[in-house]
């Protein structure tokens, strides 16, 4: 199959042919079709699967002859990051087709969003806290809405966008085409998925084992000597770019300043960064102007990177699925990629499950020349600093604090409740 029997307006072919495009990934065979139809979809597929233009294309070729200045199709994205992704993707494919895009989402000044849908646009990217924003401001009018996508909807769960989401669908036309793509299928999304599906087709793409271009190794380490064997790494290993995942905020943060301090050319990507900043390391890792990328699962979210050759998970992901992931991106566009996880004691239980899931045992390996017996520091990575002395006051007003905190605990009544 080539996107060129797919019977396209010459507009919406034009995008594809700019794109590059010629032959479609297996989730663009089997959802475009369907979509084309105007029938509702849930499609099961890992990131990198090209399941963007499944749904993208099939909008552009339904919205191309209908009236213009009114919003048509709605996408819901769970972060910024993903939502600038489709967006991208909606102006590459739609450049001939003079349909408009605009993004909305938190982080930034709800202004400029409101003068770009009051000048009229006919697609809207949107993350559901902003998007109810503009509905309950009035300045966003779904009344006209033809098609409704959710994308990366087991994301959506994870981050407890679920209520946001159905309070979203109460306030648009029941009579529209629904789009659902998913990696995983949780119990909370199969339950959205029958409440606001109309007789869907579903298609699946390889959504349980991760890609086989990619090889697995575990290194077991000390948590204090992560950072250590993370710089030894890099500097051992022939890298093209580098996605290092971490499990908090601070972390990645930190750890990218560490790589900075140490030569590399790194950012990190997380939730605390502005959204200028955010979107800055984000071009940045992907034209090539950082050659590491350190984020958190949230913030990965829209990372479309097709020559990334490692993956690092600095620390262990909570589930299998995040694992699965996290390591979709890299092997991508029929290139093989590396995936490496640093491990501790408490990560064997997962380590079981992410075998069972490959269905194989994974590599352990050990870095030459790296000290895996160093001991740990008093103070994450550093020497304590000494405490100021504090007054004999200040001392006994502490000691006073605790002692009636104390009492409270054991002598704690009941309190009513009372509406403010």
């Amino acid at each position: 199959m080539e996107f060129d029997t797919l019977d396209l307006h010459a507009s919406v072919a034009a995008g594809i042919k700019a794109a590059g495009f010629t032959i479609p990934t297996p989730i663009q065979a089997k959802a475009i079709p369907p979509a084309l139809r105007q029938q509702d979809v849930m499609g099961l597929a890992q990131t990198g699967t090209g399941k963007t233009a499944a749904f993208v294309l099939p909008i552009l070729q339904r919205l191309i002859n209908g009236p213009r200045k009114r919003v048509r199709a709605l996408i819901i994205a769970p972060t910024r990051e993903l939502a600038e992704q489709t967006h991208e993707s909606i102006r590459i494919l739609g450049r001939k087709t003079g349909l408009r895009s605009a993004t909305v989402y938190g982080g930034v000044s709800i202004k400029p969003q409101i003068q770009k849908l009051a000048a009229g646009t006919e697609i809207v990217v949107a993350c559901p806290g902003r998007l109810l924003d503009h509905m309950n401001q009035r300045t966003i009018n779904l009344s006209h809405l033809d098609v409704l996508v959710l994308d990366e909807a087991d994301r959506m769960l994870d981050m407890g966008f679920l209520p946001d989401i159905r309070r979203i669908i109460r306030h648009i036309p029941a009579s529209r085409q629904t789009l659902l793509f998913s990696a995983t299928m949780p119990e909370g999304i199969r339950k959205l998925a029958n409440d606001i599906l109309q007789t869907p087709v579903t298609v699946q793409v390889d959504h349980i084992a991760p890609a086989n271009t990619v090889s697995h190794a575990l290194y077991s380490v000390d948590q204090h000597l992560k950072t250590g064997l993370l710089l030894k790494l890099l500097g051992n290993t022939d890298t093209e770019s580098v996605l290092v995942f971490t499990r908090t905020k601070h972390r990645a943060r930190r750890i990218g300043e560490q790589l900075e301090r140490a030569g590399y050319r790194a950012a990190s990507l997380q939730g605390n960064l502005s959204q200028n900043k955010r979107q800055e390391a984000l071009n940045g890792f992907r034209d090539g102007r950082y050659q590491v990328l350190v984020a958190t699962d949230i913030a990965a979210r829209g990372i479309d990177v097709s020559r990334i050759s490692h993956v690092i998970n600095f620390d262990m992901p909570d589930t299998t699925d995040a694992y699965t992931h996290r390591i979709g991106r890299t092997g991508r566009a029929a290139k093989t990629g590396d995936a490496f996880t640093f491990i501790t004691r408490d990560d064997e239980p997962m380590v079981r499950s992410i075998e069972r899931v490959l269905g194989a045992k994974v590599e352990r390996r050990v870095l030459d020349g790296f000290d895996y017996k160093q001991p740990a520091p008093s103070y994450d990575g550093a020497v304590r600093p000494p405490r100021r002395p504090q007054s004999r006051r200040g001392t006994k007003k502490k000691t006073i604090a605790w002692t009636n905190v104390a009492a409270l605990s054991y002598k704690r009544k009941p309190v009513r409740k009372t509406a403010i």
